[in-house]
């Protein structure tokens, strides 16, 4: 069966990663990269990578030391497009439409879960290779030393971590990173309140161990959902089978009690143990600092190595927005809080929008249709603590239906002008916060507080508030049919916008002389700050 596109529907079908790569490389989102190194490049490149619109995914191969054809991939998920054909609902999707083709959907996804429990095979590609105990060696893979002062290599970023409840069974997918220690041993950080953690909490107590699956590469699917509030209850394996429209494959272990994806590209299997735990960290996160301490997380040791012929890991380095996942995160929340606030009874909401700039968690806007006093308060203190929303947000801004969640430039607008701060911002403390969290003081419990921000206008005025200063929708129309040409040319980009290589130009065109990279200031290089040269 070959990865196709079925062309009434327009919905998207592959089994494994190799064909979604096909997929990707068919609309023109795929760069290969050949020659890097695991050191810095690959991080680096990638991180460049991102801040460039559109985003393609990056294939390195041929990375130093390392054999041909063992490679790593970066920026799956940053587009509509591939996150479109990830999530099986088309390959050519724009920001606008994924938003609206995902609304409602997880809701269906959620209740169809339970009739998609994974479906155990006896064989599948991940058996091509099998190592056991002293025959493990993790330095055939291309482990990438990301961020410049990490603590280590990270083998797990983009990974899909597998465990168990030991009273009931029910598994739990998450994302949790991991650093390599040495060629058989990785770490595993897993923070308090992550369902993995409870997981092996309770191993421990009942055991003394616990097992452990890490899938390094395979269906970005699982990836995604890897690293997403699946609802409480529902594994991410049916969950996945819901999106899919299947059951996922799984192998049976005689190792461990748990599933194996039957089409992964690396998997690592083994125990771990209370007393067997070490140093981990630094490492660059997504909040866009090398926030929490050097905190002592639990080693396991690989007693099974799993890997395909010429392997495919997935690499997700976060860092600053945007990175990796930022985007993934901010349309696959967003639809998921819209539907949080529907399930909940909240009426009329029009949009929910993530933003991207606050790594998908921290800045959240919901635009409703005002119907009654207290709607705009109602749906913000709801998606402020929704599931979905909980961890680690910090800001909810409420707005009107005339203003567009997506667009930053609106939302602040609405702010500036229909939020008075003495009235209309409630703060909430002591909220479900992050280790990740770059105000939080080291040895203090990871609370945070959240600013719910009412940016509608007073319900008891609509009738008499001021008109908005801007010509209707059919004006502009008209207008911009009339006068296509002058809006077909447009400006080049105004000093100090488009990045470095920008500011390159304007300096190097300066009476200065030829800019030198060492030289620029921050703000500069960063196509930021200044506006005369």
């Amino acid at each position: 069966m070959q990865a196709v596109e079925t062309p009434v529907l327009g919905q998207v079908h592959y089994r494994d990663l190799r064909e979604w790569l096909a997929l990707v490389e068919g609309f023109g989102e795929l760069t290969h990269v050949k020659g890097a190194d695991w050191h810095l490049e690959l991080g680096a490149i990638s991180e460049l990578n991102y801040r460039r619109k559109p985003t393609p995914a990056l294939l390195f191969d041929e990375i130093k030391g390392h054999q041909p054809g063992f490679r790593v991939l970066t920026a799956s998920s940053s587009s509509s497009r591939r996150l479109g054909t990830c999530l099986r609902l088309s390959t050519d999707l724009t920001d606008a439409e994924l938003v609206e083709a995902l609304r409602g959907r997880p809701l269906r996804w959620e209740q169809s879960a339970p009739r998609y429990a994974p479906r155990v095979v006896s064989d599948g590609p991940i058996l091509e290779n099998v190592r056991e105990g002293a025959a493990v060696d993790l330095s055939l893979f291309p482990v990438p030393f990301w961020h410049e002062h990490d603590g280590g290599r990270y083998i797990g970023t983009g990974c899909s971590i597998i465990t168990c409840d030991p009273d009931t069974g029910a598994t739990n997918v998450g994302a949790y990173r991991c650093m390599l220690i040495d060629d058989r041993t990785i770490s595993v950080q897993i923070i308090p309140g992550k369902h993995g953690r409870v997981h092996y909490e309770k191993w421990f107590a009942k055991e003394g161990r616990a097992p452990l699956v890490v899938a390094l590469g395979g269906d970005p699917l699982l990836t995604i959902l890897s690293g997403l509030e699946v609802p409480t209850g529902i594994s991410e394996l049916n969950y996945m089978g819901a999106i899919i429209g299947e059951p996922v494959e799984v192998l049976r272990s005689d190792l461990t009690p748990l599933p194996i994806p039957a089409r992964s590209e690396i998997v690592l299997e083994g125990w771990i143990y209370p007393d067997k735990q070490g140093r981990e960290g630094p490492f660059g996160e997504w909040t866009g600092y090398y926030s929490g301490s050097v905190l002592p997380s639990p080693y396991l040791e690989v007693q099974r190595l799993y890997y395909r012929h010429d392997p495919i890991m997935i690499g997700a380095p976060p860092s600053k927005p945007p990175h990796d996942y930022s985007y993934m995160r901010t349309a696959m929340k967003s639809a998921m809080i819209y539907d949080a606030l529907v399930k909940a009874g909240v009426p009329d909401v029009r949009g929910v929008w993530a933003h991207e700039c606050g790594g998908g968690r921290l800045w959240i806007v919901v635009s409703i249709t005002t119907r009654f006093c207290g709607h705009s308060r109602q749906a913000g203190a709801i998606a402020a603590q929704c599931r979905e929303a909980a961890y680690m947000n910090r800001f909810v801004v409420v707005v009107d239906d005339d203003i567009d969640p997506m667009n930053l430039e609106e939302v602040v607008w609405a702010m500036s002008t229909r939020c008075d701060p003495a009235e209309d911002i409630d703060i909430m403390r002591k909220a479900w916060g992050s280790r990740a969290d770059p105000l939080l003081v080291d040895g203090q419990p990871p609370y945070n507080s959240r600013a719910v921000i009412d940016a509608c206008i007073p319900y008891e005025r609509k009738a008499d508030f001021p008109r908005v200063a801007q010509a209707s929708p059919a004006l502009l129309q008209q207008i911009e049919q009339k006068w296509a040409s002058v809006f077909a040319q447009r400006p080049a980009p105004a000093p100090g916008v488009g990045g470095p290589e920008r500011v390159r130009a304007l300096l190097d065109a300066s009476p200065r002389g030829p800019s030198r990279a060492a030289e620029l200031p921050t703000d500069m290089a960063a196509g930021e700050g200044r506006t005369t040269y």
